[in-house]
């Protein structure tokens, strides 16, 4: 089931980013007077196709859901009657061409402030920057951070969630390598240490950067006492009833959740002997789990699930809601903020002080959309601004082939005052499929490597 949500979230994302930077391209060159002959989203075979009958614009829905281009007549590219030539692209002025070429990125960037805009106004959720664990000797433990203490500042930047306080980190890291933070300890008192995050390469290492300072984020302890059964479970046919906690299982003592759920993994069909408190009252029981086949393994089951403590959960959890014109605002921010760190980011893997494993294809893109569509409409939406501002940045750089490579052109054609010649151009995109043919099939590699290890 998983796997067809994060096939489905990746077709929905790519689709409307693809549709939105397409439409830029389209709309601006519609606009200055060239002739559009198709808009296809997608690739590869029409699974749905339409032409206007007024503008004479055909428009498709491809079979290949990897991309997408917006086809416009130019001479380059086919037999131009005389009467349209000035409608073909070739034929237009050096800066209309540059605007059709920059309206795609422009569009992602703007798409991303509307994405993010709907994430403020529905509301994101997030937990609070609060340390469960701080690792010894780790920069964390150095710099004075401690169990309890919840991030309040960083450098300046008031932080309410992990997910900001991460960012402001490596954005922080990496304009200095001296990191201010305020913290606020378990009797609310406010201070502040100096975190040493200079070590560029380690902290653009693979995985999470709380890691990589030694920090382990406060997570809800799942004690062994039963939550909700699924209907027709093992445990509810048993007579177990939610809220019956776990003391021990054939005479061990069971401490947390992860514990119990070995011990019943490891014992399918077999009876368990245990001691449960209900209701304040010890008893003895004896369950004896289902047993079902995974990976060709036959396993424990008892089809229930942890008991959570809603009011630990709920005083670490916190919602940022805003109106129209205070979204707007922090969605434009918040898109500036992204495409900054997304540039550093990009530097830093060029000059090797990154890790090339960074680099995500499809399938870490699917799974990542998968997980944020199931965590709710302001999580997808933020996965969506994410994923078209890499789009806007990654289509601006300087190469052959891209939109960056057409706008490298239309400068040179304006500084030289004549276009870059066909010779050049087919020797430029030459250069740039090898470019990109490198940095897919890295990003393939990375993904393979994430799946199999």
């Amino acid at each position: 089931m998983n796997i067809i949500i994060s096939i489905v979230s990746f077709i929905v994302a790519v689709s409307v980013i693809v549709t939105v930077h397409e439409f830029g391209h389209f709309i601006v060159a519609r606009l200055l007077g060239v002739k559009v002959l198709r808009f296809s989203v997608g690739f590869g075979r029409s699974l749905l196709r339409y032409v206007s009958p007024k503008s004479g614009v055909e428009y498709v829905l491809a079979s290949i859901p990897l991309g997408g281009y917006v086809k416009m007549l130019d001479e380059r590219e086919g037999d131009v009657e005389p009467h349209e030539e000035q409608f073909a692209f070739n034929r237009q002025p050096v800066g209309s061409r540059f605007a059709i070429a920059a309206a795609g990125p422009l569009f992602n960037f703007i798409f991303a402030i509307f994405a993010y805009a709907c994430m403020y106004i529905v509301g994101v959720q997030g937990i609070v920057p609060e340390i469960g664990k701080v690792e010894k000797d780790s920069l964390a433990y150095q710099a004075g951070l401690s169990a309890g203490d919840v991030l309040v500042k960083i450098n300046q930047q008031d932080v309410y969630t992990w997910e900001e306080a991460s960012i402001e980190l490596i954005n922080e890291g990496l304009k200095t390598g001296a990191v201010k933070v305020h913290k606020k300890n378990r009797q609310q008192e406010i201070s502040e240490v100096m975190l040493d995050l200079s070590d560029t390469k380690a902290l653009l290492d693979e995985g999470s950067p709380l890691e990589k300072i030694g920090v382990d984020p406060w997570r809800l302890k799942l004690d062994a006492k039963l939550g909700k059964f699924t209907p027709g479970s093992a445990a509810e046919q048993q007579g177990f009833k939610e809220g019956d906690a776990i003391l021990s299982a054939n005479g061990e003592v069971v401490l947390d959740w992860a514990q119990w759920v070995k011990i019943v993994q490891a014992n399918p069909a077999t009876p368990i002997v245990l001691e449960i408190l209900r209701d304040s009252e010890q008893i003895s029981a004896i369950l004896t789990p289902a047993s079902e086949q995974v990976d060709g393994l036959n396993i424990g089951r008892i089809g229930a699930y942890p008991w959570i403590n809603e009011s630990e959960r709920e005083k670490r959890q916190i919602t940022i809601r805003e109106g129209i014109v205070d979204s707007i605002i922090k969605g434009t921010t918040k898109t500036l903020d992204m495409s900054v760190l997304t540039v550093k980011l990009l530097g830093k893997l060029l000059t090797g002080q990154a890790s090339v494993k960074n680099i995500s294809g499809p399938i870490s893109i699917a799974e990542y959309a998968g997980i944020s569509a199931q965590l709710g409409l302001a999580t997808f939406l933020s996965t969506l601004a994410i994923i078209s501002i890499s789009i806007g940045i990654l289509n601006l750089m300087p190469v052959p082939i891209l939109d960056g490579g057409h706008l490298l052109y239309c400068l040179v054609e304006m500084v030289k005052g004549s276009p870059v010649s066909e010779a050049t151009q087919l020797i430029g995109q030459k250069i740039g499929i090898f470019m990109l043919a490198g940095l897919m099939s890295l990003a393939f590699y990375n993904d393979f490597q994430r799946v199999f290890s």
